[in-house]
């Protein structure tokens, strides 16, 4: 069973996201702000982050301190602002996708769905002879 943290700090949208999720057979914690999500990401092991930008402690910082941390864990950014440049912020700090609200729950589980297939992969290693380089990735899941 696949673990997210849900950093939402609307509690409406936030009991909506967590309860469709357990319903898909996801294990949930849930933080209020950027600050309580970074202790339990730091505390904890999770698939997936699931990430509002505007919190206190904004999305934004709470994803640099992740990926500092944990380069290829998956995060999406759930979020309200859906100009072409703050999309640009979220994938320059290497989210792996950007849904803005209002959004569609089966599309939510779709991205969900897809983010962890991509979570799963892993390197197998470099092979280098001479100026040909071959990099191995295998992925695992259904």
């Amino acid at each position: 069973m696949s673990k997210i943290l849900v950093i939402e700090d609307d509690f409406d949208t936030q009991e909506l996201i967590t309860e469709f999720l357990i319903a898909q057979n996801y294990k949930i914690d849930v933080a209020d702000d950027g600050v309580e999500g970074v202790r339990l990401f730091q505390n904890n092991e999770y698939d997936l982050v699931l990430l509002d930008v505007m919190l206190p402690m904004d999305g934004y910082s709470v994803c640099k301190m992740i990926r500092k941390q944990s380069p290829s864990l998956p995060i999406l950014m759930l979020t309200a602002l859906s100009d072409e440049s703050d999309e640009i912020k979220g994938f320059e700090l290497e989210i792996d996708d950007y849904i803005t609200k209002p959004f569609s729950f089966n599309i939510l589980k779709k991205r969900v769905e897809a983010a962890l297939r991509r979570g799963n992969a892993t390197a197998l290693g470099i092979l280098r002879c001479n100026e040909v380089t071959q990099n191995k990735v295998g992925f695992t899941g259904r």
